[in-house]
């Protein structure tokens, strides 16, 4: 069978999972029969259907006759004969219990065609043993779509130990043809990709609970901001639902070993009947301030503790040849939300620091659970789950060759990666160029723009090769004129909202947080989200053509890529307040006496005088200027926490070997050569 002779699917079961997938294969233009034991639930997931329908009509994304196409597409049926009898593939997705499969699969293929393929929508049991209760093991295999599915665009397609290879590539075909982005799982293995990594996360997180190692709130600021996740792991717990978690977990437990023993809390929670959201109290009380952590500090134990445990799952998963670095990490951006997926999260951290991590732990607790698998220890002896993966180094033979090229003065530029869409990256003698590339555009922030910068900012951040970030935009017009207002925020919701102003605060964090510094080079417009990108720079100096203001409030909003923090803290409140309140544009001399500018550079001379300057933070200490900027950001909330940090990083820099250079080229009275150690 071929994609193209697919025309009819069943949906087996008219839940959350299966009413979502009718629609998502009915919108995908399929005849679809949606299939449940009673009447009214049926009729229940055909109402849900229809008001998800409304609600995409209502935000422009269908008209009211692709409403209606859409609907008469789907058949509500309770006779499971008139359900399958002329189905091409027929989607499971009932109760998670195996007995319940079985019996359904009993049912259904007593009149199902003979070349029907049908496919799992289970979320964790062994696609190999519910294919052996069928007869046709090589046309059976697993399609996991995530809640819900009509927004998710991640589909796991798992292939059991008999599934046929022709079979795996119709189902991958249909997923994308349902407009999903599919990852293959290649081996059968509990929990897949997603549940595999983010249950065991979920679980350790509990764990610190019943350790009283950290406070509810303390993980998912923790999670948030310092991993970089779109929510809490408590309060994807709550979102999920406990009990979900707590049956997936089980189930590993189960199969895998006393690694995936729940934690007390997750059983606690769901003895009580507290499992979340849908029943109004979880982990949090959602009758009264929900998810309240935003002003939670960040644990960086709390962080590595979480990570290691991410990256030994990641690891298993390679390590058994269930899925490579590269689809893991896509899985778990698609599926769970992860910014930068936990293979790239592990590799920036140092797969050699999250093995001693677990170690420690392991010595401490005699866990199963933190026993590091061989497979993460072999990733760390060989550089990095994604070292061939990564934004690249120069090699040696390269930083030769350009030796040799300029004469040995540096300066030659190395380009890191030919496939951004809206970025340029050189390296120009240890100074990473980062160019918006929109000119066309007056280099406006689209959704992939974050993604590039965000993936780039980390990427040159791990270089050895770079002591520094220029940051600047294509053609003499902007730096930037803001976001892409109609690609990003027509027709959002309040949620929506929200992500999308936590996404762009999480990458201008980025940038922040760098170890290097970072300069802005701005010449031209600089507005709106392009100016928060610039306040996120640790330097910033214009061309004394170059225009500034924060718009938001002329469409109704406000700056939420960290505008209303970072403004205030480099011109003061009432200066902030006095920008963004009235929306007006200011020059760039004027900016230089708020504060918001280091240096005004009068003629064309902007690029090579931004590039100066990064080419002399270069030469400095890289260790004391990491430590720098992390004991500044430290006592922005805190000053406690500034002084104490201050104070460790001034005692630990005096046992480095550039701090014996200083102190040499001092006596010397010569400039110093620093090497980061």
């Amino acid at each position: 069978m071929q994609l193209e002779d697919v025309t009819q699917i069943a949906v087996l079961g008219a839940g959350n999972m299966g009413h979502g997938i009718a629609e998502v294969a009915a919108l995908a233009g399929y005849s679809v029969t949606m299939r449940d034991v009673e009447r009214e639930y049926v009729e229940a997931g055909y109402e849900s259907i229809e008001w998800s329908l409304e609600r995409l009509e209502e935000r422009g994304d269908l008209d009211e006759d692709a409403v209606e196409s859409t609907l008469d597409r789907i058949d509500p049926v309770v006779d499971l004969e008139a359900a399958v009898e002329e189905a091409d593939v027929i989607v499971e997705a009932v109760p998670e219990q195996r007995s319940i499969k079985a019996d359904v699969y009993a049912s259904t293929l007593e009149h199902a065609p003979d070349g029907a393929i049908l496919v799992s929508n289970t979320s964790s049991l062994s696609i190999t043993d519910l294919a052996s209760v069928t007869d046709r093991p090589d046309r059976f295999c697993g399609m996991h779509f995530f809640n819900p599915p009509v927004r998710m665009p991640l589909v796991e397609v798992i292939a059991g130990a008999d599934t046929a290879p022709e079979t795996l590539d119709l189902v991958t075909a249909l997923a994308e043809d349902l407009g999903k982005e599919p990852v293959r799982v290649r081996k059968d293995s509990p929990g897949f990709i997603v549940n595999r990594v983010l249950v065991p996360f979920v679980n350790e997180a509990a764990w610190l609970l019943d350790a009283d190692a950290a406070s509810v709130e303390t993980v998912d600021a923790t999670v948030t901001t310092a991993l970089d996740l779109p929510m809490g792991a408590f309060e994807l717990a709550d979102q999920i639902g406990v009990d979900v978690v707590l049956h997936v977990l089980e189930h590993l437990h189960e199969t895998l070993g006393e690694a995936y023993r729940p934690a007390p809390a997750l059983l606690e929670k769901a003895d009580a009947g507290t499992l979340g959201k849908k029943t109004g109290t979880g982990f949090y009380d959602y009758d009264a301030d929900g998810a309240a952590y935003a002003s939670a500090t960040p644990d960086d134990a709390v962080r590595q503790r979480l990570l290691a445990v991410a990256a030994n799952e990641t690891a298993g998963l390679i390590g058994d040849d269930v899925a490579d670095a590269a689809a893991i990490d896509r899985a778990m951006r698609l599926g769970a939300g992860f910014t930068t997926g936990p293979a790239a999260l592990a590799d920036a951290e140092g797969l050699g620091t999250l093995v001693a991590v677990l170690d420690a732990l392991s010595a401490e607790t005699g866990a199963a659970r933190y026993e590091a698998t061989n497979a993460l220890r072999e990733a760390a002896a060989a550089g990095g789950f994604t070292a061939d993966e990564a934004v690249s180094t120069p090699s040696s033979d390269d930083a030769a060759a350009t030796d040799a090229s300029d004469g040995g003065q540096g300066g030659a530029s190395t380009p890191l990666d030919a496939n951004y869409d809206t970025l340029s990256v050189e390296v120009h003698d240890r100074v990473a160029h980062v160019e918006l590339d929109r000119p066309e555009r007056l280099n406006t922030i689209s959704v992939t723009l974050l993604e590039e910068l965000k993936a780039a900012a980390e990427g040159l951040d791990r270089m050895d090769a770079v002591r520094a970030i220029l940051l600047t935009g294509a053609g003499d017009r902007a730096f930037s004129a803001g976001a892409n207002v109609t690609e990003a925020f027509a027709g959002a919701s309040a949620a929506e909202g929200v992500e999308l102003a936590r996404h762009g605060q999480r990458v201008m964090e980025t940038l922040e947080q760098a170890d290097v510094p970072v300069v802005a080079g701005i010449d031209g417009y600089c507005l709106g989200g392009g100016m928060e990108l610039a306040a996120a720079a640790d330097l910033r100096i214009a061309s004394a053509g170059s225009t500034f203001g924060q718009p938001e409030h002329d469409l109704g909003l406000l700056p939420g890529w960290g505008g209303t923090q970072r403004l205030a803290r480099l011109v003061g409140e009432g200066r902030a307040k006095e920008i963004i309140f009235t929306t007006d544009r200011y020059d760039a001399e004027t900016m230089a006496e708020y504060g918001f500018l280091t240096d005004v550079v009068a003629g064309d001379g902007l690029f090579e005088h931004a590039l100066d300057l990064a080419s002399d933070l270069a030469d400095g200490p890289p260790i004391a200027q990491a430590y720098t900027k992390r004991a500044i950001h430290a006592g922005r909330g805190d000053g406690a926490a500034g002084f104490a940090l201050e104070a460790q990083a001034f005692g630990g820099l005096f046992g480095t070997d550039d701090f014996e250079e200083g102190l040499t080229a001092f006596d010397a009275d010569r400039e110093p050569t620093f090497e980061g150690r």
